[in-house]
């Protein structure tokens, strides 16, 4: 396909996206290991604070301080020598619930699976269409969005799930708010320009109370200023700008990149944790480890022919799975899987997702993680270590095995150094 026809084929899917997500307002919207302990979660419940404490309000009573975050590992060090776990996360962009229940039937999923996932929240979808007008995209008027608002009833369902995520042991991140793809879109914002679009996005967060008048509601039982540490950007653009902003606001990582699958490092000070390409089968190329980017190569449209869903529903299966695959033999580089709570083309890149993760939490050595959980884990490592393990290409295990090659020699001594941070 012609580089001009390949960006029609990704117009004519964003118009069909987005006129999708436009939808929102009718309710149509989009034991010890390497990898740490899991901790052993108080009692708790989905009112949105753990049963034996009390929150602590946060401004207008939207969200709260409960005590540590449940169901969370303890990062440990590898050992001298020690194969590294698995990392798989798999991650969600926009994150609302609506009358499709795609976040309430991933938390299940996620909970039967013992894992934990990053649902990246816009923040929009926390404000009531009729209060609009207090988001101020760059460069727009005031209340103007590629996505739509979510009805009231909508918005309830979304702080449902957020509260039952958090209080699972999953991650809140942000995938910013309005959407805006395209040449005038986030690709053209300033780093000031980001700074707004976060703070307005934990704003809305920080002060649904508000803006919905619902003042007897139970508040999220997280604080969002220290819950909110990394986002992927709308169409993965803008990137350049956004980092500086993000660093300086908070973030300990950024997941807006197009990548490969070995080890990450860091840019600007943070993580650079991108979507990664994985095999596309029954093609001579790969795509990202995402349902959109599946769907551009497969029917360019999010109603494609019916005669074609199972083929397509095997496609992405088989993609994720073969690159699962490659990095558990091989380098072990931590797998990003990105998604969207959406129905295209009758469903089946959701029920791929949930087979995927039923195929691949359960594995010896294998963890899935939040974003969060992993970037906890990296920052434990010894800096050598992990530049070590980025030394191995896409699905390459170390010639003479891990035990050889994770294990050095202090030149004093000749005893092996530990690689600790």
């Amino acid at each position: 396909m012609t580089a001009s026809r390949r960006w029609a084929a990704y117009t004519a899917v964003l118009t069909a996206l987005t006129t999708l997500l436009a939808g929102c307002a009718s309710g149509t919207h989009e034991g010890e290991s390497a990898g740490g302990d899991r901790k052993a979660a108080p009692d708790t419940h989905e009112g949105g604070q753990n049963a034996e404490q009390q929150p602590r309000l946060i401004g207008d009573g939207s969200t709260s301080v409960t005590g540590a975050q449940p169901h969370q590992p303890t990062p440990r060090k590898l050992k001298p020598g020690e194969k590294p776990p698995q990392f798989v996360v798999f991650s969600w962009d926009g994150a609302g619930e609506d009358g499709n229940a795609l976040f309430s039937r991933f938390r299940k999923v996620a909970k039967e699976n013992d894992a934990s996932m990053t649902y990246f929240l816009s923040g929009i979808y926390l404000l009531p269409e009729k209060e609009r007008e207090r988001y101020e995209a760059p460069g727009r008027g005031p209340g103007a969005s590629d996505i739509g608002y979510l009805r009231d009833e909508n918005i309830k369902a979304t702080l449902q799930q957020l509260r039952g995520a958090w209080l699972e042991g999953s991650e809140i991140g942000t995938h910013f708010n309005g959407h805006f793809c395209g040449p005038e879109g986030v690709d053209s914002w300033s780093t000031e320009d980001w700074k707004s679009e976060i703070s307005q996005a934990k704003w809305f967060v920080k002060n649904w109370k508000t803006t919905t008048g619902w003042k007897t509601s139970a508040a999220l039982p997280f604080d969002y200023e220290k819950e909110l540490i990394g986002g992927r950007t709308p169409c993965l653009e803008g990137r350049k700008n956004l980092l500086p902003a993000a660093k300086e606001m908070g973030f300990r990582y950024d997941s807006s990149g197009n990548g490969t699958q070995v080890w990450p490092g860091k840019e600007e000070g943070m993580w650079d944790l991108p979507l990664q390409q994985v095999p596309m089968p029954g093609r001579a190329f790969e795509t990202l480890a995402m349902d959109y980017n599946f769907l551009v190569n497969q029917s360019q449209t999010v109603n494609g022919p019916p005669a074609m869903h199972d083929t397509y529903e095997e496609q992405m299966y088989d993609g994720l799975m073969q690159g699962f695959e490659r990095a558990y033999d091989g380098n072990r580089a931590p797998m990003i899987i990105g998604n969207h709570f959406e129905q295209w083309n009758d469903g089946i890149y959701m029920d791929a997702i949930e087979d995927v993760v039923e195929d691949v939490c359960g594995k010896k050595d294998v963890r899935c993680v939040s974003f969060r959980q992993l970037v906890d884990w990296l920052d434990v490592q010894d800096p050598k270590t992990l530049a070590k393990l980025r030394t191995l290409p896409v699905g390459a295990e170390p010639e003479d095995g891990w035990r050889s090659f994770l294990t050095t020699k202090a030149k004093s001594s000749g005893s092996a150094a530990q690689p600790g941070a």
